[in-house]
């Protein structure tokens, strides 16, 4: 785990993070805004048991975390207060540190996603598949429905109102124009993998949104671009999540 004291320390909350998106975006934007006195580590733990002592540890210093695989949802009973969209979508992703030394848990993933889909959809965008059952799932799922699309979940082992990978059949794939990944699938090194589902099915009114962004073309977005399905990744999300995330840390 890494640890430095600066004066405004921020970090990212993860389970085998090197490869993560906000140590670098964020020290880019200190870069840039002249922040010298302002650092971002990754607090890299094994276990959701560790996240206090990362807290008493720096929290001199600690202004803000971000929260990713797998605490997203693990980490609510480590906060003193939870924002009341976070409650709702019951994931955090962000976390505040207030003056006081308290934790108060946010989740600026729904806006990110929104934002960044919401210029891909026509009107015949109805129904989705929210491919995966995790704290990110949570959040699509919730800016979804502000949306004004229904949804379902597809995992390995179904609960109520969803659906299985085996399940998935032609006439599923057609009702549904819109299709997420939120699992891990194809994320870099294992760029060969993929969610399984029948592919063949997609097509040009599809739309396919992968919440991984390495690679920047997975092999999910590449099977349904080869369908002639529009595809985007997850990289304008995680921007806009972060600056939110930004805006959160640094509001009274």
């Amino acid at each position: 785990m890494e640890k430095e004291k600066n004066k405004d320390l921020y970090g990212l909350l993860g389970q085998n993070i090197s490869y993560s998106f906000s140590r670098g975006y964020f020290k880019e934007k200190f870069k840039k805004l002249n922040l010298e006195n302002s650092s971002y580590v990754n607090f890299d733990v094994q276990s959701i048991h560790e996240f206090p002592d990362v807290v008493k540890d720096n929290i001199n210093a600690l202004k803000g975390m971000n929260v990713t695989i797998p605490y997203k949802e693990e980490v609510f009973k480590y906060l003193d207060f939870i924002d009341k969209e976070a409650e709702t979508i019951g994931a955090v992703n962000t976390i505040k540190i207030t003056k006081g030394g308290k934790l108060k848990g946010y989740n600026t993933d729904c806006i990110g996603f929104e934002k960044s889909l919401q210029p891909l959809l026509n009107k015949f965008h109805k129904k989705a598949l929210i491919l995966g059952t995790g704290g990110a799932s949570k959040a699509i799922a919730y800016s979804l429905k502000k949306l004004g699309l229904s949804y379902q979940f597809v995992s390995r082992s179904p609960k109520k109102g969803g659906v299985s990978y085996e399940e998935i059949d032609k006439e599923i794939i057609e009702q549904h124009t819109l299709i997420i990944n939120s699992t891990p699938l194809g994320t870099y090194p294992d760029v060969e993998d993929c969610p399984n589902i029948p592919y063949k099915y997609i097509g040009k009114q599809h739309i396919l949104y992968d919440l991984i962004y390495n690679p920047e073309e997975t092999t999910f977005l590449n099977k349904g671009k080869v369908q002639g399905a529009v595809v985007k990744n997850g990289l304008e999300m995680l921007v806009i999540q972060a600056e939110e995330a930004w805006r959160i840390w640094n509001t009274n």
